[in-house]
């Protein structure tokens, strides 16, 4: 790429404020180039300015001052012209779909409203429907589509006249691992073939890393810019992983230390952020009887450089009131016994057997229309099971709901929570329902960080605080099990932080149960046990760590090439190493033999004149292992 080229994206000290007087400055001085076949993302917490910016540039908002440009338009001074020449796809799933139109139909709306020609809609139709497989579901209505569906339907329209320039804005929120797989490798093909330059928002930091460049923000300015392995590289501090027992002990002894900034526990092992050398940490837990099992250096990760700019010195951590728990009763545990849940002939559960401890965090993965929800739903008595048994807190949840419901606490995917009602009418409703004695709320509010949101509307909250007010409606009755399905979809990295904070605290502190669903599969590593489902079956139970291992030992481990002309390597690659795939500006693929790999992919990138290649062989994350688990189900059932 020529270093005169001109950026098809270009913003220069843009400026959006809100409000009858503009007091809100949702962006701040934002500047920022994109170039042609780029990869641009947008990452920051709940309103730090990234929907704004989007909506600028594709003319449906307009700005205070500043210059924007796209594909070389004047977005500020004329805003109506860029629109024909953007696919523009706004945030929510589905969001600009009509719900009550087949998929066929929304694809020809969308058609009709471009204006584009027969013969040219034809093709496009046909190449995106063959991307996307969703041929065989064009009769179904949009509201009938699984969340993954409904994005790349919406993916379909965004892009029916094959734009130049895509903006999308957090495009796959409450999207399941495999259907992100291949929403990525659509974007990734549009940007390899046809040089698309895309700009997008993401809560979701492994989707940050693959693009080619990224720019953090937070209170509507940017805090960071860069390429994303770069920006890791300035994250200062020094970075481990220990696994010590007891494990709430050892947390917080190193959050007591000074030289320790920040300190989470991430399943068995306890992740830190230090200054100082590591043994005198680690025989720090040892004089004060901690058994210290493991201790491991790490790389920083991009949420490790965001929280570091949010909070340059040592982290702060809520601390939690748990006092006002009730204590338990009985030793806890979930128990499935071959459930199952039929709806007219489908089959949604599919005789499901599970055992989870007292005190264990055990999270469910799974595609969209896995079971999930199903599940947790027949297990907090909401839906009877159609065979099988499961027990709660010691009782059926078919013949003994009654006795379960005062035991657990639910949180379903988008929040429990009265939106018309204040946060302290929220608590008063829930103390009401279950018969709480205590009204005093004061230490878990500002535990929570609530405090002076009291009189907020809790549909006015912003999301990362209306899920902490979720939680602590479910929780206040002090249940030994908790449900929650999804809690944080859509949430920014800082708030699922300190939500699973919560959870330590739940589970290491008062030996609640939790049982919980997720679609951010770094969170899958804050779990003890992880049940991964498929089709209604559970088609694996065992640690993050097992699960990873076992998907090595099917699949190989990855490796990763880096080279500054990756498009070519990519192109070169793929026919040798099946299943290689564009990660960013980098080339992933799986090998039994890396040692041989590497040498073959080198010589093979050498003989066309790549020289700069370099081959690292990074963990496997759980993303990849989870689509791996996935696969290999699909192909057995098949």
């Amino acid at each position: 790429m020529s270093g005169a080229e001109q950026p098809v994206i270009e913003v220069r000290g843009l400026w959006r404020s809100y409000g009858r007087r503009r007091k809100v400055e949702a962006v701040r001085n934002v500047s920022f180039e994109v170039r042609r076949g780029e990869i641009f993302g947008l990452i920051g917490p709940d309103g730090a300015g990234k929907t704004s910016i989007i909506q600028i540039l594709a003319g449906v908002l307009s700005a205070d001052r500043g210059f924007a440009s796209v594909d070389g338009i004047n977005v500020l001074a004329n805003p109506e012209s860029v629109k024909s020449r953007v696919g523009y796809m706004p945030q929510g799933l589905g969001v600009n779909l009509y719900e009550n139109l087949s998929a066929a139909e929304n694809i020809e709306f969308f058609h009709e409203l471009r204006e584009q020609p027969t013969e040219a809609y034809e093709r496009n139709r046909a190449e995106l429907l063959r991307m996307t497989r969703l041929g065989p579901f064009l009769a179904r209505r949009a509201r009938d589509l699984s969340g993954g569906m409904r994005q790349k339907l919406a993916l379909i329209c965004t892009l029916i006249h094959l734009p130049d320039v895509i903006l999308l804005d957090e495009p796959t929120t409450g999207v399941d691992p495999i259907s992100r797989q291949d929403f990525w490798q659509i974007i990734r093909r549009l940007v390899q073939e046809r040089k698309v330059t895309v700009l997008l928002s993401t809560s979701y930091m492994d989707e940050a890393e693959r693009c080619h460049e990224v720019a953090l923000i937070h209170a509507g300015a940017i805090v960071e810019h860069g390429d994303p392995e770069d920006l890791k590289g300035r994250a200062s501090g020094q970075f481990a992983g220990i696994t010590a027992v007891p494990q709430s002990g050892a947390l917080e002894r190193l959050q007591a230390r000074e030289e320790v900034l920040s300190a989470e526990a991430f399943g068995e092992e306890i992740r830190i952020r230090f200054e100082g050398k590591l043994e005198e940490i680690e025989s720090g837990l040892q004089g004060h009887g901690i058994e210290v099992r493991r201790v491991e250096r790490r790389e920083p990760g991009l949420e490790d450089l965001f929280l570091q700019r949010l909070f340059p010195g040592k982290q702060p951590r809520p601390m939690f009131h748990l006092a006002a728990l009730q204590p338990l009763e009985r030793q806890v545990t979930i128990e499935s016994d071959g459930a199952t849940r039929r709806f007219d002939g489908f089959v949604a559960v599919d005789s499901v057997d599970l055992q989870v401890q007292k005190g264990e965090i055990f999270g469910l993965l799974g595609p969209n229309g896995a079971g999930k929800t199903t599940l947790i739903k027949m297990m907090c008595g909401l839906l009877e099971p159609s065979a099988g048994a499961i027990r709660v807190a010691g009782f059926d949840v078919k013949s003994e709901k009654q006795q379960v419901w005062p035991r657990i606490g639910y949180m379903s995917q988008h929040f429990s929570l009265y939106r018309d009602l204040t946060v302290s009418q929220n608590l008063r409703l829930f103390v009401s329902l279950y018969g709480v004695r205590e009204t005093n709320f004061r230490g878990m509010i500002r535990s929570l960080g609530l405090e002076g949101f009291e009189s907020r509307l809790a549909g006015d909250l912003p999301t990362g605080l209306r899920q902490r007010l979720s939680l602590l409606c479910a929780v206040l009755h002090g249940p030994p099990v908790l449900f929650l399905d999804e809690p944080t979809s859509g949430v920014d990295p800082v708030a699922r932080r300190t939500f699973w904070d919560l959870i330590y605290s739940l589970t290491r502190e008062s030996a609640v149960t939790v049982l919980v669903s997720t679609h951010y599969m770094d969170e899958a590593d804050h779990c003890d046990r992880l049940g991964l489902m498929n089709q209604g079956r559970l088609i694996a139970v065992d640690t993050p760590v097992a699960l990873k291992r076992t998907s090595e030992n099917r699949s190989g481990k990855l490796l990763a090439i880096h080279t500054a002309e990756f498009r070519t390597a990519f192109d070169l690659l793929r026919p040798v190493f099946s299943g290689a795939f564009l990660y960013g500006d980098r080339i992933h693929f799986r090998s039994f033999d890396p040692r041989s790999d590497t040498g073959q992919a080198l010589s093979l990138l050498g003989r066309v004149g790549i020289t700069d290649a370099r081959i690292s062989q990074p963990s496997l994350s759980m993303d990849e292992a989870f689509i791996d688990f996935i696969q290999a189900a699909e192909r057995v059932h098949d």
